[in-house]
């Protein structure tokens, strides 16, 4: 029986933290950084949870059997 392959591009953005839940890059992070705050900058860079609207479609592109 053919196994599901796990979504190439979902494996390049998304990380399953220790609890289960997802992690992935914030958006407002590639252009017009100029007007943006130095402190706003350094939270878009850090990894946020993704939404709990978005989590079933990430988990199953991920493709661990769980959503």
């Amino acid at each position: 029986m053919p196994k599901m392959k796990t979504h190439s591009g979902a494996k390049k953005r998304f990380r399953k933290t220790g609890s289960g839940k997802l992690r992935g890059r914030r958006a407002n992070t590639s252009h017009n950084l100029g007007k943006k705050s130095a402190n706003r900058k350094r939270r878009l860079g850090r990894p946020s949870v993704i939404s709990e609207a978005d989590h079933a479609r990430a988990g199953r592109m991920l493709g661990n059997g769980d959503s």
